[in-house]
């Protein structure tokens, strides 16, 4: 069947059985493939057989043509009557990062930003975007994960990510739009030998077709078949966490019990299950070899493109990249309801009124946030003596690397209370009196 509204409604279906009731956002790229998809999904609902749905475009600006760009998908949409939101967005590029993967990262950034919950981003990759993913994957020898290539449905934001074309050819697309007279633009990048894709496209996949035309279908397939052994790694993962994960981390000893590529497999997955992306191989290795068989008392420590694993009391941690940071004091103007940006990956501190826990009000002086310079003490028990800093840290099992991260709320020049952990008494307030209690919201693992 050629690609139109009646393939895309049976490429809907099998993403969702509830797709004609689902609220869908479309990312319009303003190329042959996102409009055609559009286009499409405007005959469905002129049909009765989808709701109405909406459309976002990422305008980069890494082109001069991009206001241009934005201009044609702002007049599909409105010949189609479907509502249409430009984002811009400014990308950066992180150290060893290339431009594709900081542009990718910053459009997928964006759109789960504006998803809604429950809502569908449908993207319009197709069976040759499949090939050249999977082609990539294998040269960067990457494990079954990657060679699955881009799965058809995926948790994303407060939603989820459709591909309902990944079984519809590029060619197949280009023919649609060129038959419903859509006007499209053209990326010069997609061409651009400088880039992988660009590089595959014009040097070789030509070749490849010539001599194998179904290999868009084929390896297709294969990444099928890869995607079922990954999510029976993934159930296997699962398992073994059942005996080795504790609160999200994991537990050294029970680790070690299983084998080698048990372990292996473990890992990936539970970083994938912090949120992180996982690491190389050889950065893999060199958790399993330098953190996982260090020394009792050893505090390694592995690091990679956004992320990093360490170790304390025979527990892992994996976290977000902790960036190293300066001494600085914030002074908070209207304590009442504040909301202090922390940086530094630290999340954020709020000062939220309440009654009879935190920090008794008036305050009594001026509020400043400090972070440790080392000699502080504090009494957070009225029936015992101040305790260093330090000795409350080592007692609550804080990790050492979040102790001079923690932040530590002035009043009047003296500490009152460090993070949302301990208020000093001389500052606590009284059962049912009026109080402002810390919360720290996105922190890092304390424990």
């Amino acid at each position: 069947m050629p690609f139109g509204a009646e393939r895309l409604a049976d490429a809907l279906a099998a993403l969702d059985p509830d797709w004609r009731t689902a609220a869908c956002c479309v990312a319009l790229s303003g190329g042959p493939d996102s409009a055609a998809m559009v286009h499409a999904l405007a005959a469905l609902r002129e049909a009765g057989r989808v709701r109405a749905f909406r459309a976002v475009h990422v305008d980069h600006g890494l082109h001069a043509e991009s206001a241009i760009w934005a201009r044609r998908c702002h007049e599909l949409c409105e010949s189609l009557r479907v509502p249409l939101q430009t984002l811009g967005i400014a990308v950066a590029m992180p150290p060893g990062d290339s431009l594709e993967a900081a542009a990718r990262g910053a459009r997928y950034a964006a759109l789960a930003k504006l998803l809604q919950p429950g809502e569908w981003l449908l993207t319009a990759h197709h069976r040759d975007d499949q090939l050249e993913t999977v082609l990539i994957q294998l040269l960067r020898g990457s494990g079954v994960a990657g060679l699955a290539g881009m799965p058809t449905r995926a948790r994303f934001g407060p939603g989820w990510h459709g591909r309902p074309l990944l079984d519809v050819d590029r060619a197949e697309l280009a023919t649609y739009a060129r038959q419903q007279g859509i006007e499209v633009v053209q990326d010069p990048s997609n061409a651009d030998p400088r880039f992988d894709r660009g590089w595959l496209r014009t040097q070789v996949l030509p070749a490849l077709f010539a001599r194998w035309p179904a290999a868009a279908a084929t390896v297709g397939r294969s990444a099928r078949h890869l995607a079922q052994a990954a999510r029976l790694l993934a159930a296997l993962a699962e398992a073994d966490a059942a005996a080795v994960l504790d609160e999200g981390r994991l537990a050294v000893e029970e680790l070690r019990r299983l084998p080698r590529e048990r372990q292996a497999n473990l890992l990936r997955w539970w970083i994938r299950s912090r949120g992180l992306r996982p690491p190389p191989a050889a950065r893999l290795d060199a958790v399993l070899e330098g953190v996982l068989d260090a020394r009792r008392d050893a505090r390694p420590l592995v690091r990679w493109g956004g992320g990093e694993i360490r170790r304390y009391r025979d527990r892992l941690y994996a976290l977000a990249t902790l960036m190293d940071r300066e001494a600085e004091n914030l002074a908070i103007a209207e304590p009442a309801g504040t909301c202090v940006e922390l940086g530094h990956g630290l999340g954020r501190l709020r000062l939220v009124p309440g009654h009879g826990a935190g920090l008794r009000t008036p305050l009594g002086g001026a509020v400043e946030l400090r972070f440790r310079g080392g000699g502080e003490s504090i009494r957070p028990h009225a029936a015992r003596p101040r305790k260093r800093l330090k000795d409350l840290c080592q007692e609550a099992g804080v990790v050492p690397w979040m102790r001079g991260r923690l932040p530590l709320v002035y009043v009047g020049g003296r500490l009152a209370a460090v993070a949302d952990l301990w208020v000093d008494t001389e500052f606590a307030a009284a059962p049912a009196e009026a109080s402002l209690l810390p919360v720290w919201e996105q922190r890092p693992p304390l424990f």
